[in-house]
């Protein structure tokens, strides 16, 4: 990365441990701790690149290519199926988180041999995650990692696997960048550019690559196509690459062959735009931290020291903080403006949330119900199969994201009623945690309506046995055989009605079962998704409730203190003012030493969510 940055970062690092001890000896042990954390975010970075796409389409080589080491397992039959997170260490090494069971309520980390990682993170090792692993992680002592870049290599999306596009769509809002990959053989599925249209209304940062550019010398043709289909989103970058190019440059030590993989300006887009960017944001991030601390620490230093200087005008002053402290005792209530639309929001939200989820899947439920009644569904289950889950994972995603734009837009607001001053608030999504749907179960198969030539007959056989007795006994009256022509003719016909009836009966069943298992399985995951997301609003709920009413305390803790000085100054003794002064006029002036260190506040990077106002503005304005 860039000097500059690097000393951008050790200065903000500087003056955040000089700033947090003035908090701690002026007694404010919680500007103290919230400094810390700063300095610790600002310390360990952690910038996640998602890399995502259909199955066997070069996700795992083209990490490998990036890191140039074999850290995700690929072969021609190995197809990701657990999460896999490649990282920064020193020293070279694999672990899995286990998911939480009934004796372990807690998810458990383990570190694993790194040759085994394929047993873990693979279908053939690991077909259908029956190990229960949520995550594997692989840390290596590699440069482009070194600043914090973490690439996650995703199942497949797309076609059956709807619990992996949905679980890969909810990191999605966790991550800082998105990579989309696609090989060189054929355009954009219709799968491939949903997903698409959905990452780019969920993270801020996507890009598309087009990988195997080396085995189809087609590729530029292919290349010219996706970009059509990504007309009117001239901010998607696509990167066309070779990672087995990249790698034998690797081995080669050859420029012109790394130049030729086209992986140059993929390196290239992850550092200047992906993580220049993060740094950025946490720089502006730990700015906004200082300067709101300094305006905090020095409310009550000014208070004190103008009801000292200014006897005559403390009365005004103490007014001022007055009606200060009031506001922000009105900000620290759950009568707040910005508590009451919080909740109000909340509600609001999952209540659309859960029509919208009815309705996109009763729309599904009606198209199948039709589809089903319009011939036999025994025989081509399977495709009813695929055609169903495929449509449900589209109306789920299409509800989890736009749930998920209406979290931001409700944080943002909120963040608007807090207060009018420029910080940035924390992101909160509808992801925190893995995994956007409880696993349901598969759609049960039906009967296929396939019948073997004797139970044919023996159907036929039944019905006809009616028809031959009845029609042979009537005519055994007129001195004819019981079986005769007449006794059977009449049982080929009975029996082919009988069977007609039997076959539209069978039909009438399965298309029945079907219907009752589409209905079953709608019902199922409207239960699962419902509670799911439920639950993650009530979390972007308690966290941006828990952030601005930690800044409201913040807020009021330092106007109560400058009050209590400024009340102690009025009524204080002549002798020690004099000291008094020059010990605070000291202390304001290392403050307002320590406020111009601060670098200055980089720019804010487009596009870059609004972010949460907290109150020190008026902190400061009320100690002048």
């Amino acid at each position: 990365m860039p000097e500059r940055r690097i000393n951008t970062d050790d200065r903000i690092v500087d003056v955040i441990h000089d700033v947090g001890d003035l908090a701690a000896s002026a007694g404010r042990k919680d500007l103290a701790a919230r400094l810390a954390n700063t300095r610790e975010r600002l310390a360990d970075p952690s910038v996640r690149v998602i890399v995502v796409g259909e199955f066997k389409q070069g996700k795992s080589k083209l990490i490998n290519a990036l890191v140039n080491a074999p850290a995700c397992p690929v072969d021609d039959d190995v197809a990701t199926s657990v999460p896999t997170v490649v990282g920064y260490a020193e020293k070279p090494s694999a672990w899995v988180i286990d998911r939480p069971t009934e004796q372990n309520p807690e998810p458990a980390r383990r570190e694993i041999p790194l040759d085994s990682l394929v047993e873990y993170v693979s279908e053939r090792g690991n077909p259908g995650n029956e190990r229960g692993i949520l995550s594997a992680e692989v840390l290596l002592p590699r440069e482009i990692l070194r600043g914090g870049l973490k690439l996650v290599d995703s199942p497949g999306v797309g076609g059956l696997e709807s619990s992996n596009s949905l679980a890969t769509l909810a990191a999605l809002s966790t991550a800082h960048a998105v990579l989309l990959v696609s090989d060189a053989s054929q355009e954009y599925t219709e799968p491939e550019v949903q997903f698409l249209q959905h990452a780019m209304r969920i993270s801020p940062n996507v890009a598309a690559v087009l990988a195997k550019t080396d085995l189809y010398p087609e590729w530029r043709r292919i290349e010219q196509i996706d970009r059509g289909h990504l007309a009117g989103h001239d901010d998607v970058p696509i990167f066309s690459v070779s990672s087995d190019l990249r790698l034998l440059a690797a081995e080669l030590q050859d420029r012109t062959l790394n130049d030729e993989s086209g992986f140059p300006a993929l390196v290239a887009h992850l550092r200047r735009e992906v993580l220049g960017r993060a740094e950025v944001i946490h720089e502006r991030s730990a700015v906004h931290e200082l300067i709101s601390v300094v305006d905090q620490l020095e409310v009550s230093l000014r208070a004190e020291l103008n009801a000292l200087i200014n006897p005559e005008d403390t009365p005004r002053m103490i007014a001022e903080l007055e009606n200060a402290k009031a506001k922000a005792d009105e900000f620290r209530g759950r009568s707040a403006r910005w508590q009451v639309t919080l909740t109000d929001g909340i509600a609001d939200l999952v209540a659309d949330m859960e029509h919208d989820v009815r309705d996109r899947l009763r729309k599904v439920q009606r198209e199948a119900e039709r589809a089903i009644d319009e011939g036999d569904p025994g025989p081509i289950w399977d495709q009813i199969r695929e055609w169903l889950d495929q449509r449900v994972t589209a109306a789920v995603s299409e509800t989890f994201v736009w749930t998920d734009e209406r979290s931001r837009w409700l944080a943002e607001e909120v963040a608007e009623l807090f207060s009018q001053d420029e910080s940035d608030i924390p992101i909160h999504d509808v992801s925190d945690t893995h995994g956007v749907l409880d696993p349901v179960d598969d759609i049960a198969g039906i009967d296929t309506g396939q019948l073997s030539a004797a139970e044919k007959m023996y159907i036929g056989v039944r019905g006809s046995y009616g028809g031959v007795l009845m029609v042979g006994l009537a005519t055994g009256l007129i001195g004819m055989a019981l079986i005769n022509p007449l006794s059977l003719l009449a049982g080929v016909l009975v029996g082919r009605r009988a069977y007609r009836e039997d076959m539209g009966n069978r039909l009438s069943r399965r298309q029945q079962e079907a219907k009752t298992i589409v209905r079953r399985y709608i019902d199922e995951v409207t239960f699962q998704v419902g509670k799911q997301l439920k639950d993650r609003l009530r979390l972007v709920q308690r966290a941006t409730r828990d952030h601005f009413g930690s800044l409201a305390e913040e807020l009021h803790s330092s106007l109560a203190d400058a009050l209590q000085r400024a009340k102690q100054a009025a009524s204080g003794y002549t002798a020690t003012r004099d000291q008094r002064v020059v010990a605070l006029r000291a202390r304001i002036a290392e403050l307002e030493a320590v406020r111009k260190a601060i670098p200055a506040l980089p720019a804010a990077p487009e596009p870059l969510r609004a972010g949460a106002k907290p109150m020190a503005g008026i902190a400061a304005k009320a100690g002048r």
